[in-house]
């Protein structure tokens, strides 16, 4: 296990030159398309909004399946993550799942802890913990990451598959493969569940994809359209 992390770690620093461990767009902006059964139901988007010394990453969320016109199902999520010199300081996110479940996530910097709350209440933790947005790939390093979505904190694991290329739109993208397991939380209605990620040679993440344990085992990727 440990050399498969010191792997990854060589990996994800080989490309990692700018002040923070992720790519920023020129244009400020990344977007996804989320796909099931061949059909988009939904978008996932991130802004880069800088500020002085200040970098805002905002991601959104919004999905909707329909069965004969009628919505069967709905996910929202929206976040404001703070940075500062490459460091992450503050969150605030909603999360609106499907049925009654609603999160409100709060999260900041506070010398030396991170002060945090969700699902699970109020938190105490590593004042380096990093949100669980797969856009930055320092993620793929850590052992805990703070999930974003209920504001929980969860153990990952994270293996390498080597070199594969994927197509996106319509251009062929030789991409770095992992996948990323993470630890449930008793309030959990589903498992938690297994991503399979592809970033390029950039860093940028290109696709990712689960199986979502909930709904006929059904597999949702989200792919870059812009």
């Amino acid at each position: 296990m440990t050399n498969l992390r010191i792997t990854i770690l060589l990996i994800i620093t080989l490309f990692n030159f700018s002040a923070y461990s992720f790519p920023i767009p020129e244009d400020g902006k990344v977007i996804f398309d989320v796909i099931r059964k061949n059909n988009v139901i939904g978008s996932h988007e991130i802004e880069f909004i800088k500020n002085d010394d200040s970098l805002f990453v905002k991601t959104n969320i919004n999905i909707k399946v329909k069965v004969l016109f009628v919505t069967a199902y709905e996910f929202a999520h929206e976040s404001t993550e703070t940075w500062s010199e490459g460091n992450f300081i503050k969150i605030d996110a909603h999360t609106d799942f499907e049925d009654e479940r609603e999160y409100f996530i709060k999260g900041r910097d506070d010398g030396d802890l991170f002060l945090a709350s969700g699902m699970d209440g109020k938190l105490e933790l590593d004042k380096n913990i990093l949100p669980s947005n797969f856009w930055n790939i320092d993620v793929l390093k850590q052992k805990e990451i703070f999930d974003t979505q209920k504001g929980v904190v969860r153990t990952i694991d994270v293996e390498y598959l080597g070199y594969e290329e994927i197509k996106v739109n319509k251009k062929n993208i030789k991409c770095n493969k992992f996948i990323l397991n993470a630890s449930g939380n008793p309030k959990d209605k589903s498992p938690f569940p297994e991503y399979t990620l592809w970033y390029d040679e950039n860093n940028e993440l290109m696709k990712f994809q689960f199986t979502d344990e909930g709904r006929g085992k059904k597999i949702i990727t989200i792919i870059r359209s812009n």
